[in-house]
Order: structure tokens, then sequence, then C-alpha cells
């Protein structure tokens, strides 16, 4: 399993390098910079605002649904035919419920236009993460990879018509930025529903209340986790916009997601992590495998790129701000990137221990960890950002992850009964104060940034391979034989 974990883990991440920076550095700091951080700003709260109540759409369904086709392929006739059927009455339940809560705010037209097509883009992601569910649960992990990247590739083309092809004359609007969304995602989501469908061999779809209510109380677990996570992730921007005038608050939302796109952008690389591991860990688990070799490799392949990241990212803030041609607040946007990077770290080791707990059913200890976070993450926000702003928001994202990250670790020692390796603990510990010496050091450099950049990078790499912290000749002989190295 160690073998086609790797295997695939290299297919997506080279599928997604080939993507997601276009997206991310031509795309959409190309729409930050014409729309300004005000009217990005106003795009950006709006759209935490349906993901806050995205869970509606889903109720924990697929991640319910991603364990138990994993463990037992032959229920995705039974499943498909009556889920679908599901999802499209959820939808209509997140509609009216967003709609209802949108009434006791002060969004003006265009703001509820806008939230309009974005309650569309949630049901149509939600849809597709519940296709690519079975997808995954199925383990055809190929053509997973490759449809995790096909709605930005379509996005990228859209978008790509709309700001450079010359179509229309006149300023590029926000809401062109949302209609190219819609689309690229209604067509990843018809893919996807043929896949599923010829693989459950066209079963019939129906209305099935005790099937309904049967899912429905199984998958609240992980809808009430899905939730959680949801508030103590994307309720900051929320409250920045409703704690200050509008017009500050979009603006204020605006420079803080300045720093928070790399963040997030380095979050949906990391989450393909948990994409390939929760189906595998499921399927050891159903088959009484040990699954300590998989976990360790896991958090070696993600904690040091991302400490590496969160380390440079500290000492090359204000250059990474410049790279992206912000100009408002560049000092505060990198200084928010900064402390969100670090956050980051945190974050990861949601993605590797909370997805080896999902898969093995701790829900409840999972939930009681979120609830704690969603705790800690209103407070502090409620006490920074009226007197740090932005920052103020990025600072209770830091504690909030790294508690998350934490606790979660310690439930999984617990429950796995996992052995620390002192030696393995000597090893990172030496690693990371090389890495902070390092980045010091590269700034030392008589040369351009961006040469010193890299070679904090490289140095870096360097010294884990040296402390043999990532074994590339075992992952090499994975690749190639695909075997349990």
């Amino acid at each position: 399993m160690k073998g086609k974990f790797v295997t695939n883990l290299v297919l997506i991440i080279l599928l997604n390098l080939l993507i997601k920076p276009l997206w991310i550095f031509g795309i959409d700091r190309e729409v930050q910079i014409l729309t300004g951080p005000e009217v990005f700003g106003m795009y950006s709260s709006l759209l935490s605002f349906s993901f806050l109540l995205n869970i509606l759409l889903d109720l924990g369904i697929t991640n319910y649904n991603n364990r138990n086709i994993s463990q037992n392929h032959q229920l995705l006739r039974k499943y498909f035919a009556n889920i679908v059927v599901l999802k499209f009455l959820l939808a209509i339940f997140y509609a009216i419920v967003v709609f209802g809560v949108s009434a006791f705010t002060d969004y003006d037209g265009q703001e509820m236009h806008i939230l309009t097509i974005l309650v569309l883009n949630q049901f149509l992601t939600s849809f597709t993460l519940y296709l690519r569910s079975n997808i995954a649960g199925l383990q055809m992990h190929t053509v997973n990879s490759v449809v995790s990247i096909l709605d930005r590739a379509l996005m990228i083309i859209f978008c790509s018509v709309l700001l450079w092809g010359n179509l229309i004359d006149q300023p590029f609007k926000i809401e062109w930025f949302v209609y190219a969304q819609t689309a690229a995602y209604l067509l990843t989501m018809l893919i996807c529903f043929v896949i599923v469908l010829w693989k459950s061999r066209f079963p019939t779809f129906k209305f099935d209340r005790l099937f309904f209510l049967v899912v429905l109380r199984q998958s609240f677990p992980y809808a009430l986790l899905v939730l959680l996570m949801s508030v103590y992730t994307r309720i900051d921007q929320v409250m920045i916009r409703h704690m200050f005038e509008p017009e500050e608050g979009n603006f204020l939302v605006g420079i803080y997601y300045h720093g928070f796109r790399l963040f997030d952008a380095a979050y949906q690389f990391a989450l393909l992590f948990a994409v390939l591991l929760l189906p595998m860990f499921s399927k050891m688990i159903s088959d009484r495998k040990y699954i300590s070799e998989l976990t360790r490799l896991s958090s070696s392949l993600l904690f040091i790129p991302s400490t590496i990241l969160a380390v440079a990212s500290m000492f090359y803030r204000e250059e990474i701000m410049i790279l992206m041609e912000y100009e408002e607040e560049i000092a505060t946007s990198a200084l928010i990137f900064s402390v969100l990077m670090f956050a980051f770290l945190g974050m990861a080791g949601t993605i590797i221990y909370g997805t080896l707990l999902t898969a093995n059913g701790n829900l409840r200890l999972l939930n009681i960890s979120s609830a704690i976070a969603v705790v800690i993450n209103i407070v502090l926000n409620l006490i920074l950002i009226p007197k740090y702003m932005a920052l103020g928001a990025a600072i209770s994202a830091l504690a909030t992850q790294v508690f998350v990250g934490i606790s979660q670790y310690l439930i999984v020692v617990s429950k796995f009964r996992f052995t620390p390796n002192p030696q393995l603990i000597f090893r990172l510990a030496v690693f990371i104060a090389g890495v902070f010496g390092l980045g010091w050091g590269s700034q030392q450099i008589d040369a351009g940034w961006g040469i010193s950049f890299f070679s904090m990078i490289a140095s870096s790499a360097i010294l884990a391979l040296a402390l043999n912290l990532i074994n590339v000749k075992a992952l090499v002989l994975m690749v190639l034989k695909k075997s349990d190295i």
C-alpha cells in the first residue's frame, strides 16, 4: 500500500503542479489586482460565508461514502441510486438556509447576486466531491487524480479568455470570475457523474426515505466534524467583514486574502494527501493491516516540505508579496502571510492524523477537538480583530491550527499505540533548527533575493536528506516496483 500511495502521490502532485501555479499566480492573482482589495475582499467574504454553511449540502455523506465504498465496493450501486436524490434535496435545504441567514445581514444587491451564484457553485463542488468519493473508494486513484485538477484547468481556459481574449471592451468584473467557475464546476461534475454512472451499472434513482434516514444518522458525526472545521478555518473573513463598516471590512478582508491566498494554495496541495490516504487507510484498517509505516511515510513527505516553506515564508515574506504584485499594505499582507504559513504546519497535522482518525471511525474525539478549536478561534478573533484587524485573525488561525494538529496527533498516538522514536525526534529537532539557521544564513548572501531564497530551499532539502528524514532510494523503488518497501 505504501508503494501505491507514493506512486499516486507523485502523479497527483505532478498534475497539480502543472495546473495550480497557473491558477494561483496567473488567474487568481490577476483577478485580485484588476478588481482591487475591496471588491475582491467582498467576493472572498461572500465565498467564506457560503462555505460556512456548505456542510448542509453534504451532512458528512461524502466522507461516510468514501469510507464505506473503500471497504465494500459492492455497495456502490445501492448507495449511488439513493444518495444522488438525497444530495439534490439537501441542495434545496442549503439554499433556503443561506438566503434565510443572509436576510439578517447588510449585503447589498450586488453582493446578493454574487452570493446566489456562489450557492450554485457550492452545490456543484459538493456534488463533484461526492462523485469523486466513489471514484476514490473504488481505488481508481489515477482517474481521481486527473479529475481533481479538471475544474481548475477549465477555469484557467475560461478566465484566460475573459482576461486576455479582448472579447469584451470593458473592465473586468468580479461576476465574470464567478461565472467562469460555474461553467468549470458544471463540466467537471458531468464528467464525474458519467464515470460513476458507468461503474455503478446505470442504477435507477429513487426516493427511499428509510435509506435517507439511516445514511443521515450514520453520517451525522462526519457532518458535525466538517461543520466545525469549516467554522474554525473560514469564519475569520466573515468576522472581519462584519466587525467593521462594509467598505472598510471588505478592504481588510482583501488585505487578509493577500496573505491567505498562498496559505490556501499550500492547503490545497496538502489536501492531495488526504484524498489518497482516506480510502487507503480505510481499506488497510478493514483488512487489519498495520498502518504505522504509511502514517510515518506520509507525515515525513508532508511535514518536511511544509517546515521549509513556513520558515522560508518568514524570512522572505515581503519579497514574496511584492512578487505577487500587490500594491496595498504590503508590510501587513506579508506579516499575515508569514503567520498563516506557520498555521499551515498545524493544518498539515490535521490532514494526516485527522484523516487516519476519520478512517478509523474516531469521530467523537475529532469532534471534541474541533469544537474546542471553534471556541478558541472565535474568542481570539473577538479579542484580536478589533485591536490588530486582519493580522489578529491570522494570529487566531495560528493558535487554532496548532492546537488542532497537536491534539489530533496525541489522539492518534493513544488510539494506535504508536511508540515515539527518540532518534527521529532528535533528527527532526536538528532539522528545524537547521532550517532556521539556513534561512538566516541565506539572507547574508550578497545576491538577489531569488537566489538566496532558492539557496535556502535547496540546502534545507539537502539537510533533510542528510538526516535521513526522507529516504529517496526507498521512494524510487516504491514508485518503480509499487511495492511496500
